[in-house]
């Protein structure tokens, strides 16, 4: 919920992440450059987090706190025993001024299995789901495709699935601010043998539901734009996004090598470079950093751990958007109208 002055109060885990405060500090300063209505609750260890922001909070007054946590959760923490063990983490933290009506969302770039985790434990799901699903945008060559889930749930359900479609059926129209989002379901072809049970069934529940379900795509299709929002389950989606973001390092990799092959080709490059600028300014996966925790009742967003200062001000970005568009509530209402329907049918 936004306060009653208009402002927006997203919680920030200071400390998570391969970079901690080194990269999230001057993201958090650059968003509060960026968006007078925005104000930024640094969780951490305070005093490291001061020497970070030096005069930066008298600069920004009230709009920049900083809430001390004592823990930190490590990338390579157990999700169970971070849950467990390290309550006083600035991950676990930051989740819970979420949930005492202190700040509107959480972003963090630590560990995603222990964020998840926390994230779950401690604000619960939105009734009628069962678990919740990481969505992230990727590039594609109509804009961008909407794709969950990337990880979160490596074995699901048909009814998983379903779940998942409806929840990022409603992200999607409340943040594209688009009316009838086109959702796919991926599979291994688009004739109606093809596929698994699990898929096969997801297909049927979803020809019942109240989104704009268009059968099955493959996976061009997430690049081609064919459809809004892709739907599959967590190991699929996760292996989709790291090919695609290999995919993406190999191309620029090669194009690099082969302008620099020769006094020739190196001319031939600062002839293209605008060309190739505007090409990696497109397929650069930073501006597409931050993954919503969709079906929580609270906003989560998850940065890449190894995010810089750009993309993550863009996670922060993307939590400002969810608070703005009420998005929980808004998935809460649709899949209440989801499950009427089929219980109705």
């Amino acid at each position: 919920m936004q306060r009653g002055n208009g402002m927006t109060t997203i919680a920030l885990d200071a400390m998570g992440g391969d970079h901690g405060p080194r990269v999230v500090v001057p993201a958090a300063l650059d968003s509060l450059e960026r968006n007078p209505l925005l104000r930024l609750v640094l969780v951490g260890d305070e005093s490291v987090l001061n020497e970070h922001l030096k005069d930066a909070r008298s600069r920004f007054g009230e709009r920049l706190a900083v809430h001390h946590a004592s823990q930190v959760v490590e990338m390579h923490d157990q999700p169970s025993k971070a849950l467990r063990n390290k309550k006083d983490s600035s991950m676990r933290v930051a989740i819970n001024l979420v949930k005492e009506g202190q700040a509107d969302a959480c972003v963090s770039a630590g560990n995603t299995g222990a964020l998840m985790a926390i994230a779950r434990f401690v604000l619960k799901t939105i009734p009628g789901i069962d678990r919740p699903a990481i969505i992230a945008a990727v590039p594609s060559m109509t804009g961008h495709t909407h794709v969950l889930d990337l990880g979160a749930n490596v074995d699901c359900s048909a009814e998983h699935l379903y779940q998942f479609a409806v929840m990022g059926y409603e992200l999607v129209r409340a943040v594209e601010e688009t009316e009838h989002p086109t959702v796919g379901l991926l599979n291994i072809g688009e004739e109606e043998i093809k596929g698994n049970e699990q898929v096969k069934r997801a297909a049927e529940l979803l020809s019942g539901a109240p989104i704009n379900f268009v059968g099955y795509v493959e996976g061009d299709d997430i690049f081609k734009g064919s459809v809004d929002i892709v739907v599959t389950d967590g190991f699929v989606g996760n292996v989709a996004l790291k090919s695609s973001e290999g995919l993406a390092k190999m191309i620029v990799h090669f194009i690099k090598r082969e302008f620099s092959s020769s006094w020739l080709t190196k001319i031939a490059g600062l002839v293209a470079m605008p060309v190739l600028n505007s090409f990696k300014r497109r397929i650069d996966p930073r501006q597409y950093n931050g993954a919503s925790l969709l079906g929580l009742r609270g906003i989560v967003i998850k940065s890449h751990g190894n995010a810089d200062r750009f993309s993550f001000a863009n996670a922060v970005s993307i939590a400002v958007k969810e608070v703005e568009k009420a998005v929980p509530h808004r998935i809460g209402e649709r899949v209440t109208d989801a499950f009427a329907g089929r219980s109705a049918g």
